[in-house]
């Protein structure tokens, strides 16, 4: 049953901004970067794009129109909404397990940006080879104390945001911290594209050479896409549960897929031509962002500003992508313990911390972790929100719970359609490939 005195977002842009910051996180403006190097540039975005299109923006707003329509926590909303199909209960308990696994070792990885950024603005980095800057990421991932002070550190930092509740605590800092952060990002792309060489890096970025298309890089754009959306894991289902009836669920979810992919993009935009006016390859791997960006801001005039103003940008976006996660547990912990949102959020933060010290100590257990969200229990529970939505909830249902702010919605059956027959296939391709079937 929904709760009738629940907190809520207070605004459309509340709304985006929380939803975007959702998605937006390590996984734009570390892992996009890389991935794209690694796939060919222009002809993967390309790709990339299309299935944001396709596939993401009808499976967020699937997630989205579940939350809402069901007005409680991830765990309970499938029951909620489907009593007579009680094997869907496992898509809520996968979205809670997975936001919990996510952020025991996402906080780790994001802990590392507070730990740059003192590096940043000490200007420890400059002046640093290739390889003593590897030594020094390899030499500080690698250990264990100074890791597990900045995770909870970070740790920290997301309760104090998620303990205010919706409106006051995850909206209102939200609503600062994503202008800041896209304003940080544009003046990073103004340096990078007036550095002498910086053509090379937006052709390589934006000219599609299509001979670099495989079935691999098809695949990897897929998974690129699906993942990029924060789907699968509870977050958004969490945040819809929280938005107004009155709200426009598929703008919404337009302006989420837009702002977050805007994003990626300008991510692109601040590493590559920096990347090939220093003649660095492009396909440097996840190092990219921790070894070879400080040897690059090392070289170019200002880069001491534009290297700290770069690792605050890393730690906004872990910051707002963290707080969503931290958000599904606590939602579950205070809606199912029946716990007040200070206690459950000290019992989230506290569990989730002690999980990430021990992803700090053993790395197969971080890796364990990683392999486990994101290639079974994402996938999965995005596959089971395409289908739920698609084949098990009736199709009036939906378009009520889309059409609620008063408007026909024209393309419902062409979302239905791809809900119902598309997404499914996609989203199953996307699992048997991270589970190595092919």
């Amino acid at each position: 049953m929904a709760h009738s005195n629940r907190d809520g977002f207070s605004s459309k842009f509340g709304v985006i901004a929380a939803a975007a910051g959702s998605a937006v996180g390590l996984g734009n403006i570390w892992r996009f970067p890389y991935v794209v190097g690694e796939n060919g540039g222009g002809a993967f975005l390309l790709l990339y794009l299309f299935f944001i299109v396709l596939i993401g923006i009808p499976v967020m707003l699937s997630e989205l129109m579940i939350g809402r329509k069901a007005q409680v926590n991830a765990f309970r909303a499938f029951p909620s909404l489907a009593p007579k199909a009680p094997f869907f209960k496992i898509v809520g308990i996968m979205g809670v397990a997975a936001a919990f696994l996510i952020l025991s070792f996402y906080g780790v990885v994001a802990g590392w940006t507070v730990e740059y950024i003192w590096l940043a603005v000490t200007n420890q980095l400059a002046g640093q080879s290739n390889a003593e800057l590897k030594v020094l990421f390899d030499t500080f991932s690698g250990s264990t104390i100074q890791p597990i002070f900045y995770l909870v550190v970070f740790m920290a930092m997301t309760a104090f945001i998620v303990r205010g509740g919706i409106q006051n605590g995850i909206e209102k800092y939200t609503k600062v911290l994503m202008p800041l952060l896209f304003v940080i990002i544009v003046v990073l792309c103004l340096r990078a594209v007036t550095l002498d060489g910086a053509m090379v890096g937006i052709e390589f970025l934006f000219k599609p050479d299509f001979s670099k298309i495989t079935g691999d890089v098809i695949l990897s754009a897929l998974g690129q896409a699906f993942f990029s959306l924060s789907i699968g894991m509870g977050v958004i289902a969490t945040y819809g549960s929280y938005i107004s009836k009155k709200e426009n669920l598929l703008n919404t979810a337009v302006s989420v897929s837009f702002a977050d992919t805007l994003i990626a993009i300008l991510s692109g935009v601040a590493i590559f031509p920096a990347v090939f006016a220093f003649g660095i390859e492009p396909g440097e791997g996840p190092g990219l962002v921790f070894v070879v960006l400080p040897q690059v801001f090392s070289q170019m005039m200002g880069g001491y500003v534009f290297a700290v103003a770069f690792f605050i940008l890393l730690l906004i976006a872990a910051l707002t992508s963290s707080v969503s996660l931290l958000e599904v547990v606590v939602a579950y912990f205070s809606e199912e313990l029946k716990l007040e949102r200070k206690k459950a959020t000290v019992l989230a933060a506290v569990s989730i911390t002690v999980l990430g010290v021990f992803c700090v100590v053993s790395p197969k257990l971080f890796d364990l972790f990683e392999w486990t969200s994101s290639n079974l229990l994402l996938p999965f529970g995005g596959l089971l929100i395409a289908i739920f939505v698609g084949w098990v909830l009736d199709k009036e249902v939906v378009r009520a719970e889309l059409e609620s702010h008063g408007k026909k919605v024209a393309i419902f059956k062409v979302i239905m359609l791809i809900v119902k027959y598309i997404a499914p296939v996609a989203v199953a391709i996307v699992l048997l490939q991270s589970l190595g079937v092919f």
